[in-house]
């Protein structure tokens, strides 16, 4: 069996606030960025309190998350997480986010979810994996395809960005078709 917290170009690692909080810092600082990863309002975050929000969130256990760093030199590029869990029903969200566009378009994303779903289906034993993102973000949606998600649902207009209004797209994956995807894996 492959090694679970490394793909071909990134492994996932724990979190450690004192290295995290200054990047999500400056990361909170590319609008761009905040507003493929969230529909909140943009908020710039000290270093200080983005400390305290990890901190919390890996105190609080309550989720499985993990830094993405590039295999290549070891660098923190992004984090990636389960959360949301529902153990009875055996299903959870996904949420991904990589820093610097530098690193957009590489291939760190797609491996990063490739191992976070290796995670959820052989190691916690899920059924489903469910994410949301927005309809401008064609990228996101080609890479999630890419993963093996489907496209489940659509709420209309429920995001008003630049004037407009924009849909947000609801997406899963089932453990069943992702061994299917996967089978040559283990």
């Amino acid at each position: 069996m492959k090694d679970i917290f490394r793909g071909e170009l990134v492994r996932l690692a724990a979190m450690n606030p004192e290295e995290l909080a200054p990047l999500l810092s400056r990361w909170d600082r590319d609008s761009l960025r905040m507003r493929l990863a969230d529909s909140d309002p943009l908020i710039l975050f000290s270093e200080k309190a983005r400390r305290t929000w990890v901190e919390k969130r890996i105190e609080r256990n309550e989720s499985f998350d993990f830094t993405i760093r590039a295999l290549a030199d070891d660098r923190l590029i992004g984090d990636i997480g389960l959360g949301g869990l529902r153990w009875n029903h055996s299903d959870t969200f996904v949420g991904i986010a990589l820093g610097d566009r530098d690193d957009w378009n590489k291939g760190y994303g797609t491996d990063a979810m490739r191992l976070i779903l290796r995670y959820a289906f052989t190691e916690l034993n899920l059924h489903r994996v469910s994410l949301g993102l927005f309809e401008y973000n064609p990228r996101a949606l080609r890479s999630y395809e890419k993963a093996g998600f489907k496209l489940e649902g659509r709420m209309r207009g429920t995001l008003h960005r630049e004037s407009r209004r924009w849909d947000e797209l609801l997406m899963g994956i089932l453990r069943t078709e992702w061994m299917e995807k996967h089978a040559h894996d283990n």
